[in-house]
């Protein structure tokens, strides 16, 4: 059996922090996992600047109610879990992603808890396990699937590597430059075609 795991955020809809950054004009906002490797650092960083200036999750999900799926995403989505079975493995959170699920006809999703106190401050947050998606990818592979990803970011390269095959998509030149043993491509169609040709060529 084949399965396809799939990173969220840059690969199949924009970026959360960045929209949410470009609606407060907070610069700082816009850092990513594509910046910053180490998720806890980014994550204390963020939530330092929510409390500095006083923004509340209903802040930052009046932001992700404006937001669509990339162009193509939700066609290219389609006919992959049509002929596979497919997982988005995120580090987002269940409160900013249900949106966004829903325009992309709900597909599974594994990805994190936040902290929000009775005010809507968001305190913390709730990792579902260190390293989620390469352990995911570990449990799936026990399961006795071969296992084919892409995303986009440091956060994903474990996963690409773990993987029987993995592939950056529309990834950043600081990341594509320290992981070069990955396939890189910016289109949906190419994605496909990459993720046909290696469930053929991981048959032999």
């Amino acid at each position: 059996m084949d399965l396809v795991c799939l990173d969220l955020e840059g690969v199949l809809v924009p970026e959360i922090w960045i929209a949410f950054a470009n609606k407060t004009g907070i610069e700082s906002l816009r850092a990513t996992t594509r910046d910053i490797p180490d998720y806890d650092v980014l994550m204390q960083q963020r939530l330092r600047i929510l409390a500095e200036h006083n923004l509340k999750l209903d802040d930052i999900q009046d932001v992700i109610q404006t937001l669509a799926p990339m162009d193509g995403a939700k066609d290219f989505l389609d006919s992959l879990r049509a002929s596979y079975q497919v997982i988005i493995l995120s580090d987002t959170f269940y409160e900013f992603a249900q949106p966004l699920m829903q325009q992309l006809a709900w597909p599974t999703l594994f990805c994190h808890r936040l902290i929000v106190d009775d005010a809507g401050n968001v305190t913390g947050y709730k990792l579902r396990q260190k390293d989620p998606k390469k352990i995911s990818v570990q449990s799936l592979h026990a399961l006795n699937y071969r296992i084919f990803a892409a995303g986009d970011s440091y956060n994903d390269t474990t996963m690409l590597a773990e993987a029987d095959v993995g592939f950056l998509f529309r990834a950043p030149k600081n990341v594509i430059e320290e992981f070069p043993q990955f396939r890189v491509t910016n289109d949906y169609a190419e994605l496909r075609q990459f993720i046909d040709e290696a469930a053929v060529s991981t048959l032999k």
